[in-house]
Formats: C-alpha cells, sequence, structure tokens
C-alpha cells in the first residue's frame, strides 16, 4: 500500500496522532482503564498495589506491571509509606496531550471543510 501526499492540516493531525500513540496505546488497555478509575476515586489518598489488586480480577504482579507502564506514561505517580508505595493519578498532562490532538483534528477537519465551500 503506497502512501498519498497529506494536505498540511491532515499531516500535522497525522504526525499528533503519531506522536502521541505510546499514551493513546496505555489508554487502549482496559485493566490500565480500571486502575485509573479505581485511583481517581482515591484522589486524597491514593492506593497501594494490595489495595487495588483487591479490586481488580489480577495477580499482583500483573497489577504492578500495569502500574508500571501508567507511571511511565505519566498518568500515575507515587508517593513512599514506610515499606508501601501509594499511587496516585496524575493525569493533567495526558489530558492536555489528548486535548492538543483532539484540536487538532478538529482543526484539521475545519480546514478541510472550508476548502471544500
Amino acid at each position: 500500500m503506497s502512501e498519498t501526499t497529506l494536505p498540511q492540516g491532515r499531516q500535522k493531525a497525522l504526525d499528533e496522532f503519531i506522536s502521541n500513540l505510546d499514551l493513546l496505546n496505555t489508554l487502549a488497555d482496559q485493566n490500565r482503564q480500571r486502575l485509573i478509575i479505581l485511583l481517581g476515586a482515591h484522589l486524597n489518598t491514593g492506593l497501594t498495589v494490595t489495595e487495588l489488586t483487591s479490586h481488580m480480577s489480577l495477580s499482583q504482579p500483573a497489577v504492578s506491571h500495569h502500574l508500571k507502564i501508567l507511571r511511565q506514561a505519566g498518568l500515575v505517580s507515587t508517593t513512599h509509606e514506610g515499606l508501601n508505595h501509594r499511587y496516585h493519578l496524575t493525569v493533567n498532562d495526558a489530558l492536555d496531550q489528548v486535548g492538543h490532538l483532539l484540536n487538532t483534528i478538529r482543526n484539521s477537519n475545519n480546514s478541510a471543510q472550508q476548502t471544500k465551500e
């Protein structure tokens, strides 16, 4: 399949998708979505892996693996409480990235619509 040249606005939208692939792939997983929702319900206190595992049908190592991916994507941070780590939701930067992507797509579509008129 050969690639065609896209108008500048559409190319910018495609470039935004490509630059956000890691974040989008992170958000696409249902287990990580559930962890985000659980952590969102405990914004002030955060949750430990043990607490999160009790709400999931996953093993503790699997929950830890998903938390690592969320942390690498900037969606989760940790604080230390003795030997335990408390995980906290920190989605502001990710929301800004997704918002920027959506605005780029909207602008691309608006430009294409105006060109047709």
